[in-house]
């Protein structure tokens, strides 16, 4: 029987999900870098051949440390679906002879390497400048066009955004993203591999958006993701996933399977994805390419992961398109034959529409909610009215336990500070948005009020 080192991390698709996938192809070893969801261990015990959790000191050289688990069970393919882990396992599978990302993988890791590569082959994007130092962002912001946002070099989920409106904000933009990223390392929300990751990033102006000039109903965000996958070095587009509109700064609230986009557009977002793709030199991985619309029918890429999309986005695309996209790249990692899409999937193949809700304290206008809330999934289950056939369930292992106080939205700390994940089924995406739309205003009525704390003195 064919085995699989499966490294698990912060991010990415639910392991759960995951985990039930590679273990359908082949005997799992998993190598835990991060804890796994205490709703989960015992069915990774009883799914895996293996578990080892090596301690932070072991994880000091984190290739060495992959190569040695996958010569020691005999792997024959290596994975993850974690954004942390990506480059690591890349270079592992290099050093092993195993197929995998390939060795530009760390060009879809570093915003700032990435970036530099679409500039180099006039990829449309935002304008940027890397930035090092308090220094660096103040040259910067001497050079392009407020707004800017800045972002860190490798982060994920919005983490340390943050809007820089005039030049007075530099510094303490500077201050409260650096300050973010160390306390999202000690969450576990960090790069795993490259040393000092943490004090990289960039900073870019912020283009306009138009959502109206792109779909033909309303309530969808102003920007949609390509997932899709490379196999052998080419590009297969799987499908577009499209949004509700972020909370401040730029943080998601929702995705949605499949992007209600006219045929003619949907092609011309591909066409820009598979140019920042392609522009990568990837050569086995999932990836997942997202693109802001703007108006007059224009278009820059923001960002390129060389993995799958992370929440629900896996099983949202499996539900919808019949596709098994995790089984499909294991297969393919294992040397086996898939049948890849030769083109993206269209709203007119999808069976329904699933879409992932990230439960944030803020209500539909962006503002904080009015009190504290408790965290209650019967509750919400029982008194929100949901369209006909719509199915609602929550995501335990990305969730708050029943009863735990909904933490207070921070906008630089992004998906940080979520309460919980949901899963929506539905007949169509426009029914998808609805129902999110009366989620997102009747959580704060429905979800029970928390007990304020005592005054210790």
């Amino acid at each position: 029987m064919s085995k699989v080192l499966y490294v698990h991390a912060k991010g990415g698709p639910p392991l759960g999900h995951a985990l039930s996938r590679v273990a359908a192809r082949s005997a799992v070893h998993l190598l835990a870098l991060s804890a796994l969801p205490p709703t989960l261990a015992a069915t990774a015990e009883r799914r895996c051949a293996s578990v080892l959790a090596p301690t932070a000191q072991e994880q000091h050289d984190l290739v060495s440390l992959i190569v040695a688990r996958a010569q020691a069970v005999g792997a024959d393919a290596v994975v993850t679906f974690s954004e942390y882990a990506v480059v690591a396992v890349a270079e592992a599978c290099e050093k092993l002879g195993l197929a995998g990302a390939g060795s530009s993988c760390v060009l879809a890791r570093d915003k700032r390497m990435m970036r530099r590569t679409w500039r180099e082959q006039g990829i449309s994007q935002p304008r940027f400048r890397p930035v090092a130092c308090e220094q660096d962002l103040h040259d910067a912001a001497s050079a392009l066009d407020f707004p800017l946002l800045l972002k860190a070099a490798w982060s994920a989920g919005s983490t340390a955004h943050q809007i820089i409106r005039s030049p007075r904000e530099v510094r303490a933009a500077w201050e409260r993203s650096r300050a973010v990223m160390a306390e999202s390392a000690q969450l576990g929300y960090a790069e795993l591999h490259v040393a000092g990751a943490g004090a990289d990033f960039l900073v870019e102006e912020i283009v306009t958006g138009s959502a109206e000039d792109w779909f033909d109903d309303p309530g969808w965000g102003d920007y949609v993701s390509v997932e899709g996958v490379v196999v052998d070095g080419e590009f297969r587009p799987v499908c577009l996933s499209g949004r509700m509109p972020t909370v401040a700064p730029f943080t998601e609230r929702a995705g949605i399977t499949p992007a209600l986009l006219p045929q003619e557009a949907q092609e011309r977002v591909v066409a820009l994805a598979r140019e920042a793709v392609d522009a990568l030199d990837l050569v086995n991985c999932g990836t997942h390419t997202e693109i802001k619309l703007g108006a007059d029918g224009r278009m820059w890429v923001i960002e390129t992961a060389a993995r799958f999309g992370g929440a629900m986005t896996i099983p949202q695309i499996e539900e919808v398109f019949g596709l098994d996209l995790i089984g499909m790249l294991v297969d393919h990692l294992l040397g086996r034959p898939v049948l890849w899409p030769t083109r993206a999937r269209t709203p007119q193949e999808a069976r329904g529409a699933a879409g992932s809700l990230v439960v944030l304290a803020v209500d539909g206008a962006g503002e904080p909610w009015p009190d504290r809330r408790v965290w209650d999934f019967p509750a919400v289950a029982r008194a929100v009215p949901l369209g006909d056939g719509s199915r609602l369930s929550v995501v335990a292992e990305n969730s708050l336990p029943d009863g735990d106080t909904v933490p207070v939205y921070d906008p630089a700390a992004g998906a940080n500070t979520m309460a919980a994940l949901c899963l929506l089924s539905a007949a169509d995406p426009q029914t998808v948005l609805a129902d999110f739309r009366t989620l997102v205003d009747a959580l704060p009525h429905v979800l029970p009020a928390a007990v304020p704390e005592k005054d210790p003195s």
